[in-house]
């Protein structure tokens, strides 16, 4: 085996021998895994949940809670973080040594931004998958619509085509 141009099939393929004539052969597909299961030596669990901020060791710059307008905190963390690029231009201009204070500062924004931005990712999704459908169900109208335009047209095709046999002697 070891000088084979291709490696052999995994052994369970002859679960799959009888497939071709019978389809209803192949064993079913193992159950979803829930719960947490290991992957490339890290522990993942398939509960979606995003980490708070504390739990990643980082500091909150916006309130905590589950009603938080997350358009005026976003508003609110880009123009902080607009001043503190400003900032960092005049401390790397007046005083360079000063700078990794500023850099940090400017992370932790950077760190609060992704996190509110993260934090809006299910509230996109449904819009999307709102968006989806509702573009396959208008496609889907338009394709009835048009069904019933044809169906009309071919009638009146025939009837035309039934009027002038029947006139025909």
């Amino acid at each position: 085996m070891a000088s084979a141009s291709y490696p052999p099939p995994p052994p369970f393929y002859r679960l799959y021998k009888d497939y071709a004539a019978d389809p209803e052969s192949a064993p079913d597909p193992p159950p979803p895994v829930e719960g947490s299961y290991p992957l490339f030596g890290a522990n993942y669990t398939t509960d979606v949940v995003l980490p708070s901020l504390e739990d990643q060791g980082v500091r909150q710059l916006y309130p905590k809670g589950p009603n938080i307008d997350f358009k005026k905190e976003l508003r609110s963390l880009n123009r902080e973080l607009q001043l503190h690029i400003l900032e960092l231009a005049d401390v790397l201009v007046e005083r360079p040594s000063q700078y990794a204070r500023r850099v940090e500062e400017i992370s932790l924004i950077f760190k609060n931004l992704h996190h509110l931005l993260n934090s809006l990712r299910p509230h996109q999704a449904r819009a999307t998958l709102i968006h989806i459908l509702e573009s396959q169900i208008e496609r889907r109208k338009q394709a009835v619509e048009d069904i019933k335009r044809r169906r009309e047209e071919a009638q009146r095709l025939l009837k035309e085509s039934l009027q002038t046999l029947d006139g025909q002697p």
